[in-house]
């Protein structure tokens, strides 16, 4: 049973829920100054610790690279048939020459696309990206715009790509919250390229590596994404975990070695796992409160859930769980059934865990003159208590 209280603050109108249900405060502590935990079923975040924080990217690039040639191949603008040329450049930036992790490409050579992809996830190959970028953009500069403008397309507002590899270069900068975003994004949409994450190793040039994500190898139920690497940023991990039909996506960087970040990653996905259990929070179309109405036949109108709102919360020890509707109001009628008007905002303590839209239960039409009339005069009335309350 919920109880709820109104608070209205600069326009905006706050419902704000005390749940029966209640959640267990962040216990758990990492080493990583930078890291996200997120169930993928319900959207919950289980941990976070300065997601948000903007850090060179290092490989952890090459997850827009690759989403951009997914996303192409999805389209039907290429296919996993075609060749690219290695050209000089790729081959003395990322290949051989370069002493960075690299699928030896031969120069001159040219690679189907399935080659440069499986040197790019399994390898984590430099002169695979760049490859792929000058094959498909004309050069790696070209392709770096194409990746920015994907990368708002997918509501990635902060990330900045310069290049295709994540070598260091200067205003180059992402969040591990938005390379989460982005790692869930290429698990839903490219299942049927996904696949390549989990591959264990891959030959090319008749050399064999095997793949770089060090969780692949630990039995957690692992089957991705990608590690990255700089002096500046530390060690870093993006990871998925599927164990009992749950699925988490891990974040994290600024780790002393390649251990521990491995260590880190993996406490953070077992916690997630076993320390936690699936609660319905509302179900599909669940009325959850009501927002007040200006100019119409009714005062309020009552707002509703679209899909089940579902949260993974601890299995034991749980503190009280707070909701709250956020919209701008009071809603100028008329107000259509099904339309969206506010959010629904989910809170442990202060950290906000998940974020669902509302949507109108109701159609309310527009009242009459004399009632619009009113409602203008109880607006004049109480507008400045709102603003200044």
């Amino acid at each position: 049973m919920l109880k709820h209280a109104m608070a209205i603050l600069f326009g905006v109108v706050a419902v704000v829920f005390t749940a029966s249900t209640v959640m267990a405060a962040q216990t758990l502590e990492t080493k990583a100054p930078h890291a996200l935990l997120i169930d993928e079923k319900t959207g919950t975040v289980l941990f976070s610790k300065n997601p948000d924080a903007l850090i060179p990217p290092a490989s952890l690039a090459k997850l827009m690279t690759m989403e951009v040639v997914f996303n192409a191949l999805s389209k039907g603008e290429l296919s996993l048939d075609r060749t690219f040329p290695v050209s000089e450049y790729a081959w003395r930036t990322g290949g051989a020459p370069s002493g960075t992790s690299t699928m030896f490409a031969k120069i001159n050579s040219a690679p189907r696309v399935e080659d440069l992809i499986q040197g790019v996830i399994v390898q984590s190959a430099n002169d695979g990206c760049i490859i792929l970028a000058e094959g498909m953009a004309g050069s790696e500069a070209r392709f770096a715009e194409r990746m920015n403008a994907r990368a708002r397309e997918l509501g990635l507002q902060k990330s900045i790509f310069v290049n295709s590899t994540g070598l260091p270069a200067p205003g180059q900068k992402v969040s591990i919250a938005e390379l989460v975003t982005l790692a869930r994004h290429i698990h839903r949409t490219y299942p049927q390229f996904y696949k390549y994450y989990a591959q264990e190793s891959f030959t090319w040039n008749n050399i064999t590596q095997r793949n770089r994500n060090p969780l692949l190898r630990l039995d957690i139920g692992a089957d991705g994404l990608g590690t990255g690497y700089t002096e500046e940023s530390g060690y870093a991990l993006i990871g998925s975990a599927e164990r009992n039909g749950r699925r988490l996506f891990v974040g994290l960087s600024g780790l002393a070695s390649d251990k521990e970040r491995a260590e880190e990653a993996r406490k953070l996905i077992e916690w997630g796992m076993n320390d936690f259990e699936d609660v319905l929070l509302f179900p599909d179309n669940d009325l959850v409160g009501e927002a007040d109405v200006y100019g119409g036949e009714q005062s309020a109108v009552k707002l509703r859930t679209g899909d089940a709102v579902e949260l993974l919360l601890p299995a034991k020890d749980r503190p009280p769980l707070k909701a709250r509707i956020i919209y701008n109001g009071p809603l100028k009628a008329p107000v259509e059934a099904g339309s969206r008007v506010g959010t629904l905002q989910i809170s442990m303590g202060d950290a906000l865990i998940q974020e669902r839209p509302v949507f109108a239960a109701q159609t309310v039409p527009a009242g009459g003159i004399g009632k619009q009339a009113f409602d203008a005069a109880l607006e004049l009335s109480t507008g400045w208590i709102r603003k200044y309350r």
